[in-house]
């Protein structure tokens, strides 16, 4: 194992409590699109204006630990991501299957936002931000329970899609 100074530590984590306040913020502009065209979803879109409070809370107490360190978030990172999570989104609204299209990618990006949580923990330990982990720990839970939502709901949104497809109903979203 490479030994770190300390300073190199905590630039590291610095650096990954910003990447993870515009991931975020990205999650934020991917969802509150989707939530403005939801319309035959109803448990998903549920679901979303849920985890939309969660991440609002996530960005907190990543601004939370970052203020503990004399640090503040990134604002040119912060837009960038908004950015990229609005074209993203926008994406999908062109596609006859827009909800299976942002149900594969919203799992993808919860599962990237698991391990960018799971590697901040990590780096938290090993520059002894002891303070950070149960906050980190936190937002991992929230994570881990939205993949594992859209885990179990997939099979329904699928369904349903199908079944509205079938009918000859708009189902894409």
């Amino acid at each position: 194992m490479v030994v770190l100074s300390p300073e190199a530590v905590r630039s590291i984590f610095v650096d990954g409590l910003r990447n993870a306040h515009a991931l975020e913020n990205q999650a934020l502009s991917i969802m509150n699109r989707q939530l403005d065209r939801l319309e035959k979803y109803p448990e998903v879109a549920q679901r979303l204006r849920s985890h939309v409070e969660e991440t609002n809370g996530q960005i907190g107490r990543l601004q939370q630990i970052l203020e503990s360190l004399n640090e503040s978030h990134s604002t040119m990172k912060d837009l960038g991501a908004s950015f990229m999570g609005n074209m993203a989104a926008l994406g999908h609204t062109v596609a006859g299957d827009e909800i299976l299209k942002n149900s594969f990618a919203n799992f993808a990006f919860e599962n990237y936002e698991i391990a960018a949580y799971k590697s901040l923990i990590e780096i938290a330990q090993r520059g002894g931000f002891q303070n950070a982990i149960p906050l980190l720990e936190a937002s991992l839970k929230e994570e881990q329970a939205m993949a594992a939502w859209m885990d179990q709901n997939l099979s329904a949104v699928t369904d349903r899609y199908l079944q509205l497809s079938i009918a000859g109903a708009d189902a894409s979203h």
